[in-house]
C-alpha cells in the first residue's frame, strides 16, 4: 500500500495540449524530489504504452506520437520512491489533451479590428457551426502558447473571450476550437487565425523619448565631472613635480 505523503508534481504538454491528429506531443512531469520513478496515467489507468520513467534530476518526459482521436483525454502523473516504503506522491493536476480535427471548424472574429491600444479590452468571439447540438466547451488558442489561453462554456452557439488591459505581449495570432465536455473529447478543427496587434498608448513614445534624453544628459554630466577631476589631478601633479625634483638635487 502506497502512502500518499509526497507533494504532487506538475504536468505540462509541449508544444501544446491542443494538437492535430498524427502530431507528436511530449508530456513533462516534474518534481523537486530526487531519485523517484514517474508514472503517467490516462484517467486513473497507468499507460502501458509508455514505460515508467526513472529520473534522478529534471522532468520526466513521456512521448506520445502519431496522435489519434482516442489519444485525447485527461492525463495525470505521479511518482514514488524507489526504496521501501515506496511512498507515492499525490497526483498532478489534470491535463486535458485535445486532438483536433473530428468536428467542423468554428469561426473567430474580433469586435475591434486592426490595431488596439495597450490597456484596452479586446473581445474575440468564437462561434460553432449551426449543425452542432452537443454539449461543448470553447478554447481560445494563441500561437506559441503551450495551452489554451482561456476555456469557456458557450452562450447559445458562441462565446466571447475578453482580454482585458492588453499589453504588447498579448499581440499575436489567435484561433479557437470547441470540444465535447466528456470522453471521447472530440475536438473541432481550429478556426482560421486572427492577428491581434497592440500599440503603445498615446504619449508613451514621447515619454520614453524624454526619459531617454534625461538619462543621456545625466550620463553626460557624470562623464564631464569625471573628466574634470582627471584634468585637475593631472594639473596638480605637474605643479608638484618641479618642487619634488629640487628637493632631490
Amino acid at each position: 500500500m502506497f502512502a500518499r505523503s509526497l507533494p504532487k508534481p506538475s504536468l505540462r504538454a509541449w508544444p501544446s495540449s491542443v494538437m492535430p491528429r498524427s502530431g507528436n506531443v511530449t508530456l513533462q512531469c516534474q518534481t523537486s524530489t530526487k531519485n523517484v520513478n514517474f508514472v503517467l496515467r490516462k484517467g486513473k489507468v497507468p499507460l502501458e504504452s509508455v514505460q515508467s520513467w526513472i529520473s534522478t534530476d529534471g522532468p520526466a518526459e513521456f512521448q506520445l506520437t502519431d496522435l489519434k482521436t482516442n489519444s485525447a483525454g485527461e492525463y495525470t502523473c505521479d511518482y514514488y520512491r524507489r526504496t521501501p516504503p515506496h511512498t507515492r506522491s499525490q497526483p498532478s493536476d489534470v491535463l486535458l489533451l485535445l486532438v483536433t480535427g473530428d468536428l467542423p471548424r468554428p469561426s473567430l472574429q474580433a469586435h475591434q479590428r486592426g490595431e488596439v491600444t495597450a490597456g484596452d479590452t479586446v473581445t474575440l468571439q468564437c462561434q460553432r457551426p449551426d449543425n452542432i447540438f452537443m454539449p461543448i466547451m470553447f478554447a481560445l488558442l494563441k500561437v506559441g502558447t503551450a495551452g489554451p489561453v482561456r476555456v469557456q462554456s458557450p452562450v447559445g452557439k458562441e462565446t466571447d473571450f475578453s482580454l482585458r488591459a492588453v499589453t504588447v505581449s498579448d499581440a499575436g495570432n489567435y484561433s479557437c476550437v470547441y470540444f465535447l465536455m466528456k470522453a471521447p473529447f472530440l475536438t473541432s478543427q481550429p478556426s482560421s487565425h486572427l492577428e491581434i496587434r497592440v500599440t503603445a498608448p498615446p504619449g508613451a513614445a514621447s515619454r520614453d523619448y524624454t526619459s531617454g534624453n534625461l538619462l543621456r544628459l545625466g550620463l553626460a554630466a557624470v562623464i564631464v565631472v569625471i573628466m574634470g577631476a582627471l584634468v585637475v589631478e593631472a594639473w596638480c601633479g605637474r605643479k608638484e613635480s618641479p618642487r619634488g625634483s629640487t628637493e632631490n638635487s
